[in-house]
């Protein structure tokens, strides 16, 4: 599969490929029992089925290309029990076109204090259900253009007690990043999504720091790039250690790009006294606010060279449940139907086709957006 197509299955505009390639069959017993010795023996564009089960102390580095590590009758569970590779997380990829399916990363931690789930060093690698707890960091990129990262529906849970260095993805200085139908949520002083990439597409998912959740940021662009937004459901908890739910280049503009594009999400702020929905740093920044839901007190700033359509104010008590987490709007409420185009921005229709279902997917939705906020179902 090329690279844009892997993106567009990613957005939910295509179906993933089934992969065809050689298989290597991994579990305890097989003839080979561990993932550090599959990945002794792994071949460029192979399948690698694991069983089910728990692979305790079991890390490895994948530096094939065109390799699918997919879990087989169940969940795969990596639990670090003080184990890692490179002195940098349970699995190191490197490798071109990598897929990972069905596989939780537990417990990772390295002496530098910024161990991960998984580090993607180089190549380009798709996540799917895939889960990340009480790691120093959940997935951490290396800085290189070169490298993608796709993640779907995947769930970026709790995080390891540390010094603020931890989140839950941190995305280093890579061309592309595109994340659907996928969970955040219990930060640590760090951000639940950070990233540094040239273009950021963050579709459809769920960043919500809950009950006990001490995060930074929800969401951070600290340099910018171009970034589009739209269909998330992003909450700030009462519990959190920076009173800005969004920021973009705050640590300085240094792509050639700069475009925000916040579109059809809901955005609830918990913080007693209210806090800062919108961080823009760098004036020349296009940035698009087009059909989101704000529930709390802030208000949401603007520069005057903002586009800013069909955002509303929204009380709990227009939502079916909030207290339950249910935030599609009531049937009466009369916000329904008050969506407009939004247009196009940062090479897509800005027009939701998908919403977030939790714990951490997404469902197709049956014909045009037509209420603001991130749920039209």
């Amino acid at each position: 599969m090329t690279r844009r197509r892997e993106w567009l299955a990613a957005a939910g505009l295509l179906p993933f490929t089934v992969h065809a390639g050689p298989v290597l069959r991994v579990g305890p017993t097989r003839a080979v029992r561990s993932l550090a010795a599959a990945a002794r023996q792994a071949r460029d564009g192979m399948l690698v089925e694991v069983d089910a089960g728990e692979y305790i102390a079991d890390a490895a580095a994948w530096p094939q290309h065109g390799l699918t590590l997919r879990a087989v009758g169940g969940r795969v569970t990596l639990i670090a029990a003080g184990a890692h590779v490179q002195g940098k997380g349970l699995f190191v990829t490197a490798g071109r076109h990598q897929r990972i399916e069905g596989f939780d990363f537990i417990g990772a931690a390295v002496p530098h204090r910024n161990g991960a789930g998984i580090r993607l060093e180089a190549g380009s690698l798709t996540l799917v259900d895939c889960s990340f707890r009480d790691n120093e960091n959940g997935v951490l990129t290396a800085n290189d253009e070169s490298i993608e990262l796709d993640i779907v529906d995947c769930d970026f849970g709790t995080i390891r007690p540390g010094d603020g260095k931890a989140h839950n993805v941190y995305v280093g200085a890579i061309g592309r990043l595109a994340v659907r139908g996928s969970y955040f949520h219990h930060g640590l002083m760090g951000h639940l999504l950070k990233s540094r990439a040239a273009v950021n597409h963050i579709l459809y998912n769920r960043l919500t720091d809950e009950i006990g959740g001490r995060a930074s940021y929800e969401l951070e662009f600290p340099n910018g790039g171009m970034a589009v937004v739209m269909g998330n459901l992003i909450a700030q908890s009462s519990t959190t250690e920076n009173p800005r739910v969004i920021s973009f280049g705050a640590e300085g503009a240094t792509w050639e790009k700069q475009a925000l594009y916040l579109v059809n999400n809901t955005l609830v702020d918990q913080l007693p006294g209210g806090g800062i929905w919108l961080r823009v740093t760098p004036p020349q920044t296009d940035v698009v606010l087009v059909n989101n839901l704000l529930v709390g007190t802030p208000k949401l700033a603007t520069e005057g060279h903002w586009v800013r359509r069909a955002n509303f104010t929204a009380g709990w008590e227009e939502f079916v449940r909030a207290s339950r987490d249910d935030w599609r709007l009531k049937p009466d409420s009369a916000l329904r139907g008050k969506a407009q185009d939004a247009g196009e921005g940062g090479g897509m229709r800005l027009m939701p086709v998908r919403e977030y279902r939790h714990p951490h997917t997404t469902v197709a939705l049956g014909g045009p957006a037509r209420n603001p906020g991130a749920f039209q179902i």
